[in-house]
């Protein structure tokens, strides 16, 4: 019997149809759909993606996580005290309400059991946690980011003030419990609003980032960098955005909202001598992507710092031409202007995804003004427990006959 036809072990298919047991579900509020089973939570998404999209386009059946449990490459745990107690854990959802959990139905469990010996190395270390009301005390967060391909770990520290008290030492006995841990730094936040990190990073170990792998392709993550959360879904994202794209040799591609330019490099990766321009506002963000171009044999690969909008109208009036253009914009979904300008530049396809439906629906109506047809929609899950669904989205230029 060949090895996709073997039947899944009995605790696999449990893990996927049970309901999740979490002790905090009801307080935290960071996964709605703990009481409800996978398979449920699944329908429950692709109808109201169908209820969005039916009337622009075809939706496909929903991609579902082979694994919906400890899927989050990305953790960061608040600090707190009760009187002289440590606490840490997730924020409540809309609160700054600590809820401890030290085993979240989301989090990594490597990144989740490093998070709660930082925590016990602060107490031993006797280093108290930030009061956001005073602006008294040192620590604030640790976040921590996983390369799942890799296995490599980074943390960062985040304090009020740039000292750290016994600071070898900590991080010395941090190393010793887990040599997976390839990079530490400290970012110093003293701003008085939610942000997570403050903007200055210094690296006390290791070379201040790390490395991951989406579809062969190698890239670099910093501590700020955008990139999804959830590795294996993201996989089947990219590979439902490049299949829609369909690339043929030679073809100029834009990848627009290109972060560290994962889905132009891992599109340009598989493609035959495609052209690849991304643009993305994040000045950080296009560096570590012009060196995960060169790390993998894309150096020419161009990547450009500016709005994604702006950068549309100013190829548009140069009369600029691409054949295909990626786009995955923040919740916010893209602009009138950028899809007017997508008029314009007249790509044959466009491969939208999108991590909010309801903005997609509205651009999706706007795009078909300009001369787009949304042709399906395939909804992806790549937040299982949680009610947000990625969408990938084939559009096709009225005109180009495909």
């Amino acid at each position: 019997m060949s090895e996709e036809k073997k039947k899944e072990p009995a605790s696999k298919k449990k893990t996927a149809n049970a309901k999740p047991n979490c002790p905090v579900s009801k307080t935290c509020g960071g996964c709605i759909y703990a009481s409800v089973s996978y398979p449920e939570q699944l329908k429950k998404k692709e109808k109201f993606v169908k209820d969005l999209l039916s009337s622009s386009c075809e939706v496909r059946p929903i991609v579902g996580a082979k694994d919906p449990l400890f899927y989050r490459n990305k953790v960061h745990w608040a600090f707190g005290h009760v009187g002289t107690h440590l606490i840490a854990g997730r924020y409540a959802e809309g609160s700054h309400k600590i809820i401890e959990n030290d085993s979240c139905l989301l989090e990594d469990p490597e990144c989740a059991k490093i998070l709660s010996d930082i925590r016990d190395l602060a107490v031993q270390f006797k280093i108290r946690s930030y009061d956001e009301r005073t602006r008294q005390g040192l620590l604030r967060r640790v976040l921590l980011r996983k390369g799942l391909a890799t296995g490599e770990i980074m943390v960062v520290l985040v304090l009020g003030s740039p000292v750290l008290p016994g600071k070898k030492g900590f991080i010395k006995k941090l190393l010793e419990k887990h040599p997976s841990v390839k990079t530490v730094l400290i970012n110093i936040n003293t701003r008085s609003d939610s942000m997570i990190l403050g903007e200055k990073t210094i690296c006390e170990f290791g070379r201040g980032f790390i490395w991951d792998e989406l579809l062969g392709v190698r890239f670099k993550i910093s501590p700020e960098s955008f990139y999804q959360i959830n590795h294996d879904q993201t996989e089947k994202l990219y590979s439902l955005a490049i299949e829609a794209a369909n690339l043929k040799p030679g073809e100029k591609i834009l990848d627009a909202y290109c972060g560290i330019g994962t889905i132009g490099l891992c599109a340009a990766k598989n493609a035959e001598g495609v052209k690849l321009t991304g643009v993305e506002l994040n000045r950080s963000a296009v560096s570590d992507a012009r060196e995960n171009a060169k790390t993998n044999g894309m150096e020419k690969a161009r990547f450009i710092v500016a709005d994604a909008t702006k950068f549309m109208i100013e190829e548009a009036a140069k009369k600029s031409a691409f054949d295909v253009v990626f786009l995955d914009p923040p919740r916010s979904g893209t602009t009138p202007e950028f899809i007017a300008a997508c008029e314009k530049l007249s790509p044959s396809r466009i491969v939208y995804v999108s991590c909010d439906p309801t903005t997609l629906a509205r651009d999706l109506k706007e795009f078909k003004k300009h001369g787009y047809k949304a042709e399906y929609a395939v909804p992806v899950d790549m937040f299982p427990l949680t009610e947000h669904v990625e969408n990938v989205v084939l559009l096709n230029h009225l005109d180009s006959g495909i």
